[in-house]
């Protein structure tokens, strides 16, 4: 289990500064679909950003288990992050002179990972693993993207906004795929979305609204990809 609390997050500084995460408390259960929902400035992709590891708080606690990840060090930090997180950015991130193989890897290596080209597969990219991110669709990178995350075999999988820059189509593929292989692999999964339908895919929905949490509640019926209106 994840444990947030009293959580606080600011850039700037004196006039200037502004706080984006104000006293943020949360439970995350293992093996949840968490998702985090708000309009653009909620303090929802920096909450994201922060509970992964990869900007740090300014006050409170984080603690994965009996790990605070606020008393880390940058090293412990960065193994911390190498073992238990998995990160799926909306721009997808791939490295252009790397083939897909190639960029998959690069997560699976983190975790001697032998087996990836079973996530290649999983992704509907077997026959493409030779391409260039720059002769794939959006859908098709961002489903590298995907791969590359879980081929670290991460206990728990971020992701900001993973659709944001797909179309309905593929974004519900992206969505389908994604939660299929939740179910198959048994991770914990927390999702950025300002999407209130995508929502309805998720076990636990928390409602965002300038750096504070305004609701929260828990889908007894989460909806597939394609139940949801988009």
């Amino acid at each position: 289990m994840i444990k947030i609390e009293n959580l606080h997050k600011s850039y700037g500084t004196g006039e200037s500064k502004n706080e984006v995460l104000k006293d943020i408390s949360l439970d995350i259960q293992d093996g949840d679909f968490m998702v985090l929902l708000g309009a653009s400035g909620s303090g929802k992709s920096t909450l994201l950003n922060v509970i992964s590891g990869l900007e740090p708080a300014d006050m409170g606690t984080i603690f994965y288990n009996d790990q605070n990840l606020c008393e880390m060090n940058d090293a412990e930090i960065t193994h911390f992050r190498k073992e238990t997180i998995g990160y799926v950015f909306q721009q997808y991130f791939l490295l252009p002179n790397l083939n897909i193989d190639k960029n998959v890897k690069m997560g699976a290596d983190l975790a001697k990972n032998k087996n990836y080209r079973k996530l290649i597969e999983a992704v509907g990219l077997a026959d493409k693993m030779k391409k260039y991110p720059h002769e794939l669709s959006g859908g098709e990178q961002q489903r590298v993207s995907i791969a590359r995350a879980l081929a670290k075999n991460p206990r728990i999988l971020y992701l900001d906004e993973p659709t944001g820059a797909l179309d309905e189509n593929t974004g519900r593929l992206v969505l389908e795929l994604i939660c299929n292989l939740q179910k198959e692999m048994g991770f914990t999964m927390v999702m950025v979305t300002h999407n209130q339908n995508i929502a309805e895919m998720a076990n636990t929905v928390i409602s965002m609204n300038s750096g504070k949490i305004v609701a929260q509640y828990h889908n007894d019926n989460p909806k597939s990809a394609y139940e949801i209106a988009w």
